[in-house]
């Protein structure tokens, strides 16, 4: 999930903030990997049910599932409904792994802004100890260029706000 932060107060829409998560992930070889929040669904759940339940666990905020944008329905829009299999997928490989990227955008006082950051969030009961960052928006690519999602996410975002798209 990439959630940006407005301030208030911005002088112009240009002054975003991204959420990230920092905390342990062995298989990556850190105890402090800088990431967006993610989860996974379950059998019973969807992409959105399980995004804002992720939001509200990893970063202590609650939404609607409806607030949030898939941003990658809206990048390729009518080609994963196509039944006849022209411009569809073509499954090949040895992996059935697919991440769907969603946006949600939230304007906040700068104070709240200020308070996120450094935040420690996550269920204790399930072992999480996840510390929050907020970077400004244009650095994201530098402060999550580990994260494969971040950097996905970041340019999924600026190529449908370029086409007008969100």
């Amino acid at each position: 999930m990439l959630v940006i932060l407005i301030p208030d107060d911005a002088k112009n829409d240009d002054e975003r903030y991204v959420v990230l998560t920092v905390q342990p992930r062995v298989p990556a070889g850190s105890l402090s990997f800088v990431e967006l929040p993610a989860g996974m669904v379950d059998d019973a759940g969807s992409f959105k049910g399980a995004a804002a339940k992720e939001m509200e666990e990893e970063l202590g905020i609650e939404i609607h599932e409806d607030d949030l944008v898939c941003l990658s329905e809206l990048a390729a829009p009518a080609a994963e409904s196509k039944e006849d299999g022209e411009g569809g997928e073509g499954l090949a490989g040895g992996c059935d792994e697919h991440v769907t990227l969603y946006s949600y955008e939230r304007r906040i006082s700068r104070e709240q802004l200020q308070d996120w950051s450094g935040r420690l969030t996550g269920l204790r009961d399930q072992g999480e100890k996840i510390t929050l960052k907020v970077v400004p928006m244009k650095d994201l690519w530098r402060e999550g260029s580990r994260d494969a999602k971040a950097l996905s996410a970041l340019a999924l975002w600026e190529g449908l706000r370029r086409e007008k798209m969100i």
